[in-house]
């Protein structure tokens, strides 16, 4: 049976972690040509080996890139189209949440660029480089390929439910790249390019799970989770797969919210969740 992004290229940035690296994994065992983008290059390689490894039948390659860095952005995209001949998938998952933003009062200048210089303005070079890439698509009926493809931007719930624990830059470059995505998507909807945004909730990832350091901060939050536990990579990678694929052929300018009820929530169950996590694909 062939794959759900079968033949498919796809570049994913942050791929050497959290919901990178299983998106990463997750595409490659759908059939998908994979180029990892990442600023930590042992951890994109480390990624690159595990896709040989386990899935022969599909290229991957991994390369260094600062998403903060239009020529990077660029670089990349090119990459891919001279490695495999075309992009049909662009992931603009890479992005930061650091530790010193805090609320309009305490967060510093340099904070605020640096956090709008990736998770911002590092989506929109991906999404102007892959439009570019994706115009020029040569149509394969045999292998199910055509012009345009899919590009799916990392948002974040923070950009549709305000919080009283701020992260003011992350979550104002994650409201702009849900606007950005919304226009991107009109504007380009007769071309065979679809945009859409992912919004994932509270993940068990390393760069939340750094920032939530103390039981008080973890327990604040999981109060109003729904489904009694944070969520996992892999859940969020299955969402951008559906996304990748040509079973999401008429969807675009969504806010695609896999976030466990919490954006729908105002009291939550009680008692202890009946199913377990899936398992990550790492």
């Amino acid at each position: 049976m062939p794959g759900r992004i079968q033949n498919k290229v796809a570049l994913i940035t942050g791929a050497g972690s959290g919901i990178g690296l299983e998106s990463s994994l997750l595409f490659a065992s759908e059939g998908a040509h994979v180029l990892l983008v990442d600023l930590n290059l042992p951890a994109a390689e480390k990624a690159e080996q595990l896709i040989r490894e386990r899935f022969p039948n599909v290229q991957a390659k991994s390369t260094k890139a600062d998403v903060g860095k239009e020529e990077d952005v660029k670089n990349a995209v090119d990459l891919a189209v001279s490695t495999f001949g075309r992009l049909d998938v662009m992931f603009n998952n890479a992005g930061i949440m650091h530790p010193a933003d805090d609320n309009a009062l305490n967060t510093e200048e340099k904070i605020w660029d640096l956090t709008m210089q990736i998770n911002l303005k590092g989506v929109w070079w991906g999404c102007k480089y892959a439009i570019l890439a994706m115009r020029n698509n040569p149509t394969d009926e045999a292998k199910g390929l055509h012009t345009g493809g899919s590009i799916i931007n990392t948002a974040s719930f923070v950009a549709l439910l305000g919080a009283a624990t701020p992260q003011l830059a992350y979550t104002a470059s994650k409201g702009a790249v849900l606007a950005m995505t919304r226009e991107l998507a009109m504007v380009h909807a007769r071309e065979g390019i679809r945009l859409n945004s992912i919004c994932p909730g509270p993940l068990k990832t390393p760069l939340l799970m750094d920032f939530l350091d103390t039981a008080e901060k973890r327990d604040r939050r999981m109060v109003h989770l729904p489904m009694g536990r944070f969520g996992e990579a892999v859940e969020v990678a299955k969402g951008a797969l559906f996304l990748a694929s040509d079973e999401s052929s008429y969807v675009t300018g969504t806010d695609f919210k896999v976030d466990g009820g919490l954006s729908s929530c105002y009291v939550t169950p009680i008692g202890e969740p009946a199913l377990s996590p899936p398992s990550s694909l790492v």
